[in-house]
């Protein structure tokens, strides 16, 4: 499977079953499809080939019929390295591994604590319902946490990097339980030959110097929500009295930012109909001094005002281009900043399983209630179709963990021919679920945001490439 695209003045193809990137000149990006679909006619031989593009120049461009004999042939030869290089029409190698994925012993690596189920803001877009989860505001006990901690490392193999987010609400408002669950996840590390890494996402209302002091020391990671201007932050995310919240928090990130070198945090905001110009949003937080930027689209369904709509999309398609331009300008400023959704890793990436079945989300990951009642993930946390057990007994619906352990691209029709799906392993399976009744279907509106963050993020790679080789 091929994608082809332009972007910012590169011709761009994408292999996609063997994740070769290629930036190739007008006539060979005109001709790939071409001997596309000689290939998938079992012909192979150049001979076939050229004798093919010369009696059926009418398959190709104007641009590329003016192009001369010996244009052509070394646009097929280059072609045909590739191919012969495992760089081009290569084979889909994955699907064979789905029954593998099924048999694979699976290990709960990280849980979601909700450390709180209460929240000192009203963010008019929060799934959690202020905080509530559609159910009671509670906030966790030690003696709760610790039993999930113990059900984590009782049910994580041999894996010896465990990861715990405290999450809500506002993880804040039960700070003393925080504290100690991290001193006693610490205290269990040698016995266990286990290493924490812990988190914590915050609206900032109640951080300080002393808080940050101790995330500082113990925190792997911290998560500091803020959508952008302050505008568009106080419409969204005002206290409960309806005072915005902009002007308390940025001074507190600020310094919370740079006490950890610009390093191992984000600022994390979400952007809505009422922002969809979102890359002022970025840019704003890179001109406050932010280096580690998240900006996402809210999911909702249409009966709200703010949810993003069909007819949006070309516009938020061109601000993903737009963001993506002032991303390559500030780096060759000296301004340089990372986006979370321009970070993609091309050499490497992730490992078949994340390839294919992504997050983890009721396998590998689970979320915890002030109660200890265990779900697939956070969004799921209040719908007790998806309640899979709790801390005490452990996981008692193995049905559900099956169900979301066998949901991969391969299992969601849409994924399979999209250029996209080893990237985003198949989207959010809340998302779907949200919006189609099962975890196996796709948001589609969001699927369209993602594959352009994509096309953008691999763009910017050829253009860092681009520039480093001019610089040598």
């Amino acid at each position: 499977m091929i994608h082809q695209y332009k972007n910012n003045g590169y011709n761009i193809v994408l292999d996609v079953n063997s994740g070769s990137v290629h930036v190739v000149d007008e006539i060979v990006y005109d001709v790939i499809p071409f001997i596309e679909r000689l290939v998938e006619e079992n012909i192979t031989e150049k001979s076939l080939i050229m004798d093919r593009l010369f009696s059926d120049k009418d398959s190709i461009s104007d641009n590329t019929r003016k192009a001369s004999d010996v244009e052509l042939e070394e646009a097929v030869d280059e072609i045909i390295e590739l191919r012969e290089a495992g760089q081009l029409f290569t084979e889909d190698i994955y699907e064979k591994y789905i029954a593998d994925l099924d048999d694979r012993e699976t290990v709960v690596k990280a849980l979601c604590l909700h450390i709180a189920h209460d929240c000192n803001l009203a963010c008019k877009y929060c799934f959690a319902s202020e905080g509530e989860y559609h159910g009671r505001r509670a906030l966790m006990s030690f003696e709760v946490g610790k039993k999930a901690l113990d059900f984590l490392v009782a049910n994580s193999g041999s894996r010896k990097n465990l990861e715990v987010d405290f999450f809500g609400g506002e993880p804040l408002l039960n700070w003393d339980v925080v504290k100690r669950l991290v001193e006693y996840g610490r205290s269990i590390e040698k016995e266990h030959n286990k290493r924490f890494r812990f988190t914590i996402t915050t609206n900032g209302i109640l951080l300080n110097d002393e808080i940050m002091e101790f995330v500082n020391r113990e925190m792997g990671n911290i998560v500091l929500s803020i959508d952008g201007r302050k505008e568009v932050n106080d419409r969204m995310r005002p206290h409960r009295g309806g005072q915005g919240s902009y002007d308390e928090i940025v001074p507190k990130f600020i310094k919370a930012a740079q006490s950890r070198n610009q390093m191992n945090y984000y600022v994390r905001g979400t952007y809505t109909r009422y922002n969809r110009d979102f890359s002022k949003d970025v840019i704003e937080l890179a001109d406050l001094g932010f280096k580690q930027i998240s900006v996402e689209p809210v999911v909702a369904g249409e009966d709200a005002d703010y949810s993003l709509r069909e007819e949006d999309v070309p516009m938020l398609l061109e601000e993903y281009d737009r963001l993506a331009l002032e991303y390559l300008k500030r780096r060759k400023e000296g301004k340089a900043f990372n986006f979370f959704h321009f970070m993609i890793d091309l050499k490497g990436g992730p490992c078949v399983a994340k390839r294919l079945s992504g997050c983890g989300s009721g396998n590998e990951y689970l979320a915890v209630t002030p109660w200890g009642d265990l779900y697939p993930c956070h969004q799921f946390v209040g719908n007790e179709d998806f309640l899979m057990g709790n801390v005490d007994e452990g996981i008692t619906r193995d049905d559900i963990r099956r169900k979301f352990k066998n949901c991969n691209v391969y299992t969601k029709e849409k994924c399979r021919n999209c250029f996209a799906k080893f990237y985003c392993s198949g989207g959010c399976s809340a998302n779907s679920y949200q919006f189609n009744g099962d975890i196996n279907g796709v948001y589609e509106l969001g699927c369209k945001l993602q594959r352009k963050r994509i096309e953008c993020a691999i763009m910017i790679k050829a253009a860092i490439a681009d520039e480093e080789e001019k610089e040598n």
